[in-house]
């Protein structure tokens, strides 16, 4: 059975354009919003949504997301929270895929098993942990399989042609490519240097690379998706939220910004 990402991929291979990756922070502001705005972002233009598991010491992010993730726990949110939150998405959309992002800590509280279990029920195709190198594969990855979970796994501008090989064992879904060195939602990166960085992988693998860290405007969005499958925007869609004067504010001010960068990316390579 081919998965939701694969699918997804599929499609927009042969529409060639590259997908709009959008990541929301579950809970942020407050789980009511969020939920309403995880409902949206296909609507706006998403095609594969991450959605951020939050935690208390989130070490690869910058300053706005690590803001978004106390927001959230101090609203409440929790591990059963997200994966309810994926429930209630599924009841309406059952094609937009659902990669959930975030740190090891939470899952292992959770238990390794049980969260495969409820993760999968829940309607999750996918995992992205961030703190959870593909040496440690051992540690999720034959669960995450066993449960039809995509693996996703992060190679940066210091991986290099040696650990390559490594990290693209047992990736699935697609690959993460950071595109500069450092935490979330700081610097800008440059396009030839993402570019040949991207032809380096696809002489190693087939999968789907999708560039994230430092893309916050539709140009900047629209540049990655001529070279990339997919385009990763996080930071300046959390940054509507906490810009917001009311939680509505932010989902609408998510919501227009995801519409234009969606906007960019489907006619960047026409």
């Amino acid at each position: 059975m081919t998965s939701r990402l694969a699918g997804r991929f599929a499609e927009l291979k042969s529409a060639n354009r590259a997908a709009l990756v959008t990541y929301i922070c579950a809970g942020d502001p407050g789980h009511d919003a969020s939920l309403a705005l995880l409902k949206q972002l296909p609507g706006a233009g998403a095609d594969i949504i991450e959605l951020g598991m939050p935690f208390s010491d989130p070490m690869a992010d910058g300053p706005t997301i690590q803001a978004a993730a106390v927001r959230a726990l101090k609203a409440g949110q929790t591990q059963l929270k997200t994966l309810e939150m994926v429930r209630q998405f599924r009841v309406e959309d059952q094609t937009t895929p659902i990669v959930l992002m975030g740190y090891y800590n939470p899952i292992y509280r959770y238990g390794p098993d049980n969260f495969m279990r409820d993760a999968r029920e829940a309607g999750v195709d996918g995992l992205l942990v961030v703190d959870l190198p593909a040496e440690h594969d051992s540690e999720l990855g034959p669960l995450a399989r066993e449960a039809g979970l995509d693996m996703i796994r992060m190679a940066t501008p210091t991986t290099d042609a040696k650990r390559l090989p490594a990290v693209l064992d047992h990736a699935s879904g697609f690959l993460y490519y950071v595109s500069l060195n450092g935490v979330t939602g700081v610097g800008q990166a440059d396009n030839a240097t993402v570019r040949d960085a991207i032809g380096a992988i696809r002489q190693q693998t087939e999968i789907p690379v999708c560039v994230g860290f430092g893309v916050r405007t539709p140009e900047q969005a629209a540049r990655f998706a001529l070279d990339a499958e997919g385009v990763v925007v996080g930071s300046a869609l959390v940054d509507c939220i906490a810009k917001a004067e009311t939680p509505e504010q932010g989902v609408n001010d998510v919501l227009n910004l995801v519409s234009d960068l969606a906007n960019a990316v489907r006619h960047a390579r026409n």
